[in-house]
């Protein structure tokens, strides 16, 4: 019995926990349904309000869209309402022109028959008259008409002569003055300061013994500072100067302006020497640059290029006979513009082409071409007005003249030369100078006569036909130029113009 207890009753236990544990199960999947059940009614209702809404969304945007095509086709309306109020008011515009145009057509048409009318019975008069008159005077109206056609151009040329003499008087009496008025007034207007024509330069010394500190240990330091600016330093013995000697300017004012910052440091050394050297070098070209901005600034001259500038800025450290070629530019720019603005030029192309006339003096270039040629290569390059270019390659007839502002500024060129003062060559030397041209030219075989020109740029050499042909006349030439050459030195180059005629006289008696 009590087996049976033991084995019945886990049995039922283990039937009853299945049991409860069934239940259990049922009462959660019955509680989950419902769960789901409610979750899907609520999305059903909020898909039912979503869709509400949307719904009332569309249809108030569609309202709105409706509306709004509503006032814009109102507006429309309105709009062609008021264009065609003014279209029919053209309209009636127009019907009252067509309507005054067609009475006025009509005046005119009248009027028109009128005045045909008038000219028939006026035409019928005038033969009338005509025909009286070839009565009174025995001519008829073609020959009444050639003989005062021949009266009227009698009387015309008589009166046009007599004009032309007048003014050609007038011209004789009033050109000379005029001409020498525009001179005179243009050398009055201006006056610029003139330089020594030198290629030294002197540095005081505040005593003798700085001669030596400027030597240095065996010579480095005057070595050093030649080497760095390429000019002769002569230390001699006049008492506390040192003298420098080059032929460009630049460089001697650059050695110059070294030594004097030297001399007041005190400390001279390679270094400091090349230091300074340095400084200066940059501070002069700098000095260049401003110097021809200035002469530009103060002649009214924009858009230069910058190689012009400097170009001209060189030339405020260039001298040629004792005047300072920067100076003469912008004498000779001065005396162009007023001279072109007296004879109907173009004042500014001669003002332009003035200033530049002399820019080839501080090229810096080893060419063996003269000043003029390398001022117009430059101007060229520059992409300055032709004119310009012929006016700077013919200052000093080089090249024929192509325009009348280059004939201004040659005229410029010498008033600016030639004024008293303008440059410092002694008389003495000037007038030895041009002798010496004519004797050796004259002292070759052939020449008869030679005839320095021109302040001395230009030598004209007359040939003895009989001693000398034309195929000789070019070898003479040459060979007097290299004569020229080895005797003498003068600042350019001269030109030689050789002339051989035949000229032949004869008597009828």
């Amino acid at each position: 019995m009590n087996i049976v207890l033991y084995i019945v009753l886990p049995v039922a236990g283990i039937v009853l926990g299945w049991i409860i544990r069934w239940i259990y199960a049922r009462f959660q999947l019955t509680a989950s349904e419902q769960k789901a059940e409610r979750v899907k009614q609520d999305a059903i209702r909020e898909a039912e309000a979503q869709k509400k809404e949307i719904l009332l969304n569309a249809k108030d945007e569609l309202i709105r869209e409706r509306n709004q095509q509503e006032r814009e086709n109102r507006e429309r309306r309105a709009e062609v309402q008021r264009f065609e109020a003014r279209v029919n008011k053209k309209e009636e515009l127009l019907d009252q022109r067509a309507a005054e145009f067609e009475k006025n057509e009509k005046e005119l048409a009248d009027k028109k028959a009128a005045m045909v009318k008038r000219e028939e019975e006026l035409s019928k008069q005038e033969e009338l008259y005509r025909q009286e008159l070839e009565k009174i005077s025995g001519l008829s109206q073609q020959e009444a008409k050639d003989l005062i056609i021949k009266n009227l151009e009698n009387d015309a040329r008589h009166d046009a002569q007599a004009l032309i003499n007048k003014i050609e008087q007038e011209a004789q009496l009033t050109a000379e003055k005029k001409a020498k008025d525009i001179l005179v007034t243009t050398i009055q207007r201006i006056a610029p300061e003139t330089t020594s024509d030198i290629t030294v330069a002197t540095v005081s010394l505040p005593s003798d013994e700085m001669k030596g500190r400027i030597i240095g240990r065996e010579g480095r330091n005057i070595r050093t500072l030649e080497t760095l600016t390429g000019v002769d330093i002569i230390i001699d013995d006049t008492p506390e100067a040192v003298v420098i000697s080059c032929f460009d300017p630049v460089r001697k004012e650059i050695a110059k302006e070294s030594l004097e910052r030297l001399i007041s440091d005190g400390r001279i050394h390679p270094a400091r020497i090349e230091e300074i050297v340095q400084k200066v070098t940059h501070e002069i070209q700098n000095k260049i640059y401003e110097e021809g901005e200035r002469a530009l600034f103060d002649l009214g001259i924009h858009n230069m290029n910058t190689d012009g500038i400097r170009a001209l800025g060189r030339l405020y450290f260039r001298t040629s006979y004792g005047q300072n070629v920067l100076y003469h530019s912008k004498e000779v720019a001065m005396a162009a513009s007023m001279i072109a603005a007296e004879i109907g030029a173009d004042r500014e192309v001669a003002k332009r082409a003035a200033i530049l006339h002399d820019i080839g003096k501080g090229a810096e270039t080893d060419s063996d071409q003269n000043h003029a040629e390398v001022g117009a290569e430059m101007a060229r390059k520059m992409g300055e007005n032709p004119v310009i270019v012929n006016a700077i390659a013919a200052h000093h007839n080089d090249v024929p003249t192509e325009s009348l502002e280059a004939v201004v500024v040659q005229i410029a060129d010498a008033i600016s030369a030639a004024r008293p003062g303008a440059r410092r060559e002694t008389i003495d030397n000037y007038v030895k100078r041009l002798e010496n041209l004519e004797q050796i030219a004259e002292s070759f075989n052939g020449v008869e006569k030679a005839y320095a020109i021109q302040a001395g740029r230009e030598l004209r050499i007359l040939v003895n036909n009989e001693k000398i042909a034309d195929g000789d006349v070019k070898e003479l030439a040459r060979n007097i130029a290299k004569q020229i050459e080895t005797d003498l030195r003068y600042p350019g180059r001269i030109r030689l113009t050789m002339i051989r005629e035949t000229r032949i006289v004869e008597y009828a008696r």
